[in-house]
């Protein structure tokens, strides 16, 4: 049988070189397929820029005398249909303007990318389902206007049904609209406390992040970005509990899971300390040290934990940016270009905020993110 195989006058051994050459060209042209998929969108969003806004043109926007400057500057300058008469219409517009990237990379990236930016979305939405769920369970329900603030149509259902539920049959309907035993569990405690809340749906969304699909060798680039998104989270979290002086048994609703650095023990470890001061200093070793430590007599002297945030916001994006440079032909700039827009919404809602409440610039300037250009 083997001498008709390796036959090169016969049939078979053709058949079988023909199978080896294809499965090789396969297996070899694989990742390019991949590649080609970014080639289009990766290249629009370099060139409409990361960041789109630069930290020159924030600045040139914090000298606004009023919104109606603010807008026209920023309409003006780069490629915005900012409107509102007030600083909540024009923050509104903003999320609209966000929402409408979100879209515009949808449309313009593979159908294997649809799902990760559904979660993108879906992330967006899920303050509001925390809010509406608190609210129920106070015996409160908020103005059905909230409804309209969803991006998602799953996300406005959700919200009406449990604007209509009984706090009994609130798991039951957060279970039909798929979410997991771990969110709809806690709800069915009698003494199901908020941070609790927050805890299971921040795990969720981040559980979304970490199962959703992405093409062929982005996942790695997708791990790594939610890694560092949780870290950072985790960071946070214990920073704003030492800065309120929460309980220590609280510590454990913070814990997001495990990340890129911070595992459990060492989330533990800086639960334990007393200072944020020993909080910074137990994160000597990782990357975020660093960033934290610069921004430490800074803290000291404003006493605010918003500096340390910022510091870690700006580290994210860096982190972000090397995530771009290290999968460049492939997930890297898309996941750049979409966290970069996210915070320079973030970033054009605090100026707003702060021109509309007539705040000095300076004190402005102390809330915004400046990352890696």
């Amino acid at each position: 049988m083997f001498e008709i195989i390796f036959d090169p006058y016969s049939y078979p051994f053709w058949v079988l070189v023909i199978s080896v050459i294809a499965g090789a060209v396969l297996i070899i042209s694989r990742p390019f397929s991949t590649y080609l998929k970014f080639v289009y969108p990766n290249a629009k969003f370099e060139a409409m820029g990361n960041p789109f806004v630069s930290e020159n043109e924030l600045s040139r926007m914090l000298d606004s005398k009023s919104l109606s400057g603010f807008k026209e500057l920023l309409n003006t300058s780069k490629d915005y249909n900012i409107n509102g008469e007030n600083t909540y219409d024009v923050q509104q517009s903003l999320d609209d303007a966000f929402i409408q990237t979100v879209e515009m990379m949808q449309k313009d990236s593979s159908k294997k990318m649809k799902d990760f930016y559904g979660v993108y979305l879906e992330k967006i939405d899920i303050h509001l389902i925390k809010n509406e769920l608190k609210n129920r369970l106070e015996g409160e329900k908020s103005d059905e206007t909230v409804i309209n603030q969803a991006v998602l149509v799953n996300t406005k259902k959700l919200l009406q049904k449990i604007m209509e539920t009984e706090k009994e049959d609130l798991p039951e309907i957060l279970k039909s609209y798929g979410f997991g035993e771990e969110v709809t569990h806690v709800l069915s405690d009698k003494n199901v406390d908020f941070l609790t809340i927050d805890n299971v749906m921040d795990t969720y969304i981040i559980n979304r992040f970490k199962r959703v699909k992405v093409p062929y060798k982005c996942e790695q680039a997708k791990q790594k970005f939610v890694k560092n998104m949780i870290d950072i989270c985790n960071i946070k979290n214990i920073l704003r509990a030492k800065q309120l002086d929460y309980a220590k048994e609280s510590y454990e609703k913070l814990f997001l899971g495990a990340g890129q650095e911070i595992a459990s023990w060492k989330f533990k470890e800086m639960a334990d300390v007393d200072e944020i001061s020993q909080v910074i200093s137990s994160l000597e070793g990782t990357s975020y040290y660093g960033v934290l430590k610069d921004a430490i007599e800074r803290y000291n002297k404003e006493g605010s934990v918003q500096v340390l945030e910022n510091a870690l916001d700006g580290l994210f994006l860096k982190l972000v940016a090397d995530i771009s440079t290290q999968n460049y032909v492939s997930i890297g700039p898309t996941i750049r270009f979409i966290v970069s827009k996210e915070f320079e919404i973030r970033n054009l809602k605090i100026i707003a905020k702060g021109i509309g409440e007539n705040l000095p610039s300076e004190m402005i300037k102390s809330y915004l993110t400046w990352g890696a250009s």
